[in-house]
């Protein structure tokens, strides 16, 4: 079975990996896996007193919102497209280098929500380029030096 993976975050960078995805899947007669990873940040967990339910929820919702939207866009740009989607909790580049076994191509953006953006690339998509266990494309954001 083709299966190409995309990480979607509900930035730009993730919207333009997404639209290239969703083209291949079309080229490649593919199944478009959909993952939002979310990390729940240490400090949640601070103070040796477990978080309240409906904030750790909160994070898993938020992450379920943004693959349905992302799966909604897909539908649109490409309709016919097989499509599986995936909210998780973990880290984003090992849940998409765990997802991304045994899947023909592996896409993300240049760089997602993360706070530092003189970089190249953002430290999902670094991390992703070394260690995927198949292809990588790394789409660049919209308006950054070289995208389209």
């Amino acid at each position: 079975m083709n299966v190409i993976v995309v990480g979607v975050d509900g930035s730009q960078g993730s919207e333009a990996a997404l639209r290239f995805a969703a083209e291949e899947a079309v080229l490649r007669g593919a199944t478009l896996r959909v993952v939002c990873a979310y990390h729940v940040p240490a400090p949640v967990y601070a103070g040796g007193i477990a978080p309240p339910v409906d904030l750790i929820s909160g994070f898993h919702e938020t992450a379920e919102e943004i693959v349905t939207d992302a799966v909604a866009r897909v539908e649109e740009l490409s309709p016919g497209v097989s499509i599986e989607k995936l909210a998780c909790e973990g880290h984003p580049a090992d849940e998409l280098l765990r997802e991304a076994e045994g899947a023909d191509l592996l896409v993300v953006g240049s760089r997602g929500l993360g706070g530092f953006r003189s970089l190249l690339l953002g430290s999902v998509s670094q991390q992703v380029s070394h260690h995927s266990p198949c292809p990588v494309v790394i789409v660049p954001t919209p308006g950054e030096e070289g995208a389209p």
